[in-house]
């Protein structure tokens, strides 16, 4: 176990419960075995955290190559976190990170790449189909809502709203679904997880 990593879920959770009424709906459609490559639509700087602490077990998480500095440089890797150059991206990331699901762990991505500024959805990278065309792992997504509420891009100010997290059903993708090749074989894929992300709705409320 890990000690920092489990501290920082302990602390996490415990806060967004008590100040946020932080919830997870669909639980029961978590996957717990094999490698899952958890894809979520991306609202605020919490979501990474926010996804993780809905699971009972380590996961993974991409973050930009410069926060790793100084002390942040240790502590990123104390939580799993994955350096990526977003401005330059190359292999290696993602090589570590189909390493890492073919061990049979979990990596959360946010397809888009960049958060919402209005709160719609936007289209998703090539590369993520990728990373599922090569680690053939099972897709898990969700979607968030009311992260953005909390902490909008742009915004260093924290305001108190629910946060729900709403898990959708998982996404196993056929042999000949993943046997394809080029941006535009990923992009297929990358395109039919973020329609599943569309399809899920905020129970009792209408989803905007």
């Amino acid at each position: 176990m890990k000690t920092i990593y489990w501290i920082g879920v302990t602390f996490f959770r415990a806060a967004t419960t008590a100040f946020f009424g932080y919830r997870v709906i669909g639980r029961e459609k978590l996957i717990q075995d094999g490698g899952v490559l958890i894809a979520s639509n991306h609202e605020s700087f919490l979501d990474p955290p926010l996804i993780g602490i809905a699971y009972d077990d380590e996961v993974h998480y991409l973050a930009r190559k410069t926060l790793f500095k100084g002390f942040f440089k240790w502590l990123y890797t104390k939580w799993n976190a994955v350096p990526v150059d977003q401005d330059r991206p190359d292999m290696s990331s993602l090589k570590r990170i189909i390493k890492i699901l073919r061990s049979g762990e979990r990596v959360v991505v946010f397809p888009e790449g960049a958060r919402t500024l209005d709160g719609e959805l936007g289209p998703a990278g090539a590369g993520v189909g990728l990373i599922v065309a090569k680690s053939k792992a099972t897709v898990q997504p969700m979607r968030l809502f009311g992260a953005r509420e909390c902490l909008p891009r742009g915004s260093a100010r924290l305001r108190l709203h629910p946060i729900t997290i709403v898990v959708g059903d998982p996404i196993k993708f056929t042999s000949e679904e993943l046997a394809v090749k080029g941006r535009d074989g990923y992009q297929v894929i990358s395109d039919r997880i973020m329609a599943e992300i569309s399809k899920i709705d905020l129970p009792g409320a209408e989803n905007t």
